[in-house]
């Protein structure tokens, strides 16, 4: 059974928490995982330089709906006095905790010298966690890898780093940046960062069922679990979660009625926040992982993703669900 944590000033009673992702952990899901349950939510990763000038991409980024409180605001960079002007603009704008992104592998941020690029670099790592922690009073927590390559696995030694300067929680995906998402995470080795710090440390990768959930806690010694990709299309995976780990047992899926009006809510929710335009293309991957497994859903995705306006997509779904929910009625 999960204890609550502690992050600084921040007490999460419950920790499972969602993943920042780009391009997916945007305000309209997260506000649906958090209806279910999570512990906290990260939202997508920003670039700090993005952040300090305060472009149209980034504000919506780092936007939260107020059901979500206390939320993680998680920011990406290589510039230290960047990252401390941009955690500030966040923490004043009332983000609760900074989380400093040195996991992410995509190549873009890596030759940017961000993300996971920072494992390679602990001198400037260091310079930015320590920036970052003296710009804010809210606490400030860093993700990462467990090392660039399986040569250099130096995430205990990032972590012991940063807990001495200031922060206040470790999240470890058990791959390497060079793994990228191949093969399967490592929960055992995120053992090895939980004895080399006394704050709380955050299992990462791989988490798709209740299962996961217990495997990699129990494997890791780990205080939390993070959900990521697991949670594609099943915003309810981390209520699951969190009840099974409290020690309910075989805790359902929503029902086909459920996920659909899910489905319509989360679809009007993505227009609202971004404008019809770019919420179609951007909603189409969500449509996906909400009907994959249902009879017919590859043809109907491949409808669907060539459908240019919302209205022709919302009758697409009705037609798709209409079956399911006529069987589900009778």
């Amino acid at each position: 059974m999960l204890k609550p944590i502690h992050i600084g000033p921040v007490t999460i009673d419950k920790p499972v928490i969602l993943a920042p992702m780009t391009g997916v952990t945007d305000m309209p899901f997260r506000t649906l995982v958090r209806r279910y349950g999570s512990g906290l939510n990260v939202t997508e990763m920003i670039a700090s330089p993005a952040m300090i000038r305060q472009t149209r991409q980034s504000l919506q980024k780092s936007a939260w709906h107020a059901s979500e409180e206390p939320v993680s605001m998680q920011l990406a960079g290589c510039d230290p006095a960047e990252m401390a002007e941009a955690a500030k603009l966040n923490a004043d704008r009332g983000a609760a905790i900074i989380d400093i992104n040195m996991g992410c592998p995509v190549k873009k941020v890596v030759n940017g010298d961000a993300g996971s690029a920072l494992m390679r670099d602990l001198p400037l790592a260091a310079r930015l966690i320590k920036a970052t922690v003296e710009a804010v009073d809210v606490p400030v927590t860093v993700k990462m890898r467990m090392g660039w390559d399986d040569a250099s696995l130096n995430a205990p030694e990032l972590a012991h780093i940063a807990e001495d300067l200031g922060a206040k929680l470790i999240t470890v995906h058990g791959r390497t940046r060079c793994q990228m998402y191949r093969g399967s995470a490592n929960w055992a080795f995120v053992a090895k960062v939980k004895q080399a710090v006394g704050v709380p440390v955050i299992v990462n990768g791989d988490i798709c069922s209740v299962e996961d959930a217990q495997n990699a806690l129990n494997q890791s010694g780990a205080d939390g679990v993070m959900i990521g990709r697991g949670a594609y299309g099943r915003p309810w995976l981390l209520a699951q979660v969190m009840a099974a780990l409290q020690g309910a047992t075989n805790v359902p899926d929503p029902g086909i009625d459920e996920q659909y009006a899910l489905i319509v809510e989360h679809y009007h929710a993505m227009i609202d926040h971004y404008g019809e335009a770019t919420a179609v293309p951007i909603a189409r991957k969500h449509i996906g992982w909400y009907t994959k497994g249902l009879h017919g859903s590859a043809e109907f995705r491949n409808r669907v993703n060539l459908m240019p306006n919302a209205c022709d997509v919302l009758g697409a779904l009705e037609q798709f669900y209409a079956p399911w929910l006529q069987r589900a009625a009778a």
